[in-house]
């Protein structure tokens, strides 16, 4: 009796012991029920950790993250099912901005994802000195801005898709609704290395349509305003926005004292015509969302690395108008542009 006892208390413990080394073993389920941090999974669709900035509160990035949880979906990754987000909106803050990005590396999530320049900026001085990849968009200069050696190659821990304007395009359509215009208003931020990129473009290209460009740099979200005035008081003949964050962020008042002064402002991208701006040839900030989530799916797979993935550029533009703010300001529409999708009115 005693050796059969033996002999059962031994097979319990085998059975026990075997459950236990089991139950460590399946890594796999227990990993997808991780919500945070570091899934540990070698499986693509182990359950993942993403944070995202986004720099201001304003439609055209609105739709980039739109668009990026569309993306990451479209590739395998949903939120609540395999994947957790944390979304924090800096309020137009770069200060605000750097202080999110060192608590999301600290949370140690699998990627970080900035939405417009001073966003990225941040993300990427945060988790550069980390494992952590890095991805953007609707960021207009990424190797002005210092965050990839080139768009063909980054060549370091983070990649994305960039918001290049068409401005040739864009300088085109003011001259087809403007002919007889001369001078042309650009108000920009001077730290905003996507604004100072168009800028230079702008300006370049200006005179091979008649143009000057008469531009007023500002520092702050105080200055805008003041700048708008100053703009004025130079007899622009039109103003035209760049993706610039700090200027768009004030697009309603710029919008009031343009009306006022029947000038017409051109925006650079949809949603600013949509908001009262004139016209534009604009690129589509859900796709470029959509781009940078398929992007990010990828790098969360570990098909490849963010220096070795190219950053995703938008080849052209769709031009649009607001049909209330032309009738306003008594302008036609010109031939060239009869199909341009029109928008209000």
């Amino acid at each position: 009796m005693k050796n059969f006892a033996k002999k059962l208390t031994a097979a319990a413990l085998a059975i026990l012991l075997s459950g236990a080394f089991g139950a460590c073993s399946s890594g796999g389920s227990a990993s997808s029920a991780i919500p945070a941090g570091k899934s540990g999974g070698a499986q693509s669709k182990a359950y993942k950790s993403i944070g995202v900035i986004e720099y201001a509160v304003n439609p055209s990035l609105d739709n980039c993250y739109t668009g990026f949880m569309k993306g990451l979906k479209e590739s395998g990754y949903e939120k609540g099912k395999n994947l957790t987000i944390d979304f924090q909106n800096s309020q137009a803050d770069a200060n605000n901005a750097q202080t999110i990005a060192k608590t999301m590396v600290a949370k140690n999530y699998d990627l970080v994802m900035g939405i417009a320049t001073p966003a990225a900026m941040a993300l990427y001085g945060a988790a550069n000195p980390t494992k952590i990849p890095t991805v953007f968009t609707a960021v207009g200069d990424p190797v002005g801005a210092g965050i990839v050696k080139s768009l063909a190659k980054p060549g370091v821990n983070c990649t994305g898709s960039a918001d290049i304007l068409p401005l040739e395009s864009q300088l085109k359509l003011i001259r087809a609704f403007l002919p007889h215009a001369k001078k042309i208003g650009v108000l920009h931020t001077t730290s905003e290395p996507n604004s100072t990129a168009s800028l230079k473009t702008f300006q370049r290209l200006a005179p091979k349509y008649g143009f000057e460009v008469i531009d007023v740099g500002v520092t702050g979200s105080s200055d805008v305003e003041p700048g708008m005035k100053t703009l004025i008081s130079k007899k622009v003949d039109c103003i035209n926005n760049f993706t610039d964050n700090n200027v768009v962020n004030h697009l309603p008042g710029l919008l009031q004292a343009a009306n006022e002064a029947k000038i017409p402002i051109f925006g650079s991208e949809v949603e600013q015509v949509k908001n009262g701006c004139l016209a534009t040839v604009g690129i589509d900030y859900v796709v470029l969302g959509e781009q940078t989530g398929k992007m990010a799916a990828k790098i969360l797979n570990g098909t490849v690395k963010a220096a070795d993935l190219s950053v995703y550029t938008v080849q052209d533009g769709k031009p649009v108008y607001n049909k209330k703010v032309m009738q306003q300001l008594g302008i036609s529409l010109p031939k060239a542009y009869s199909s341009a999708e029109k928008i209000a009115g």
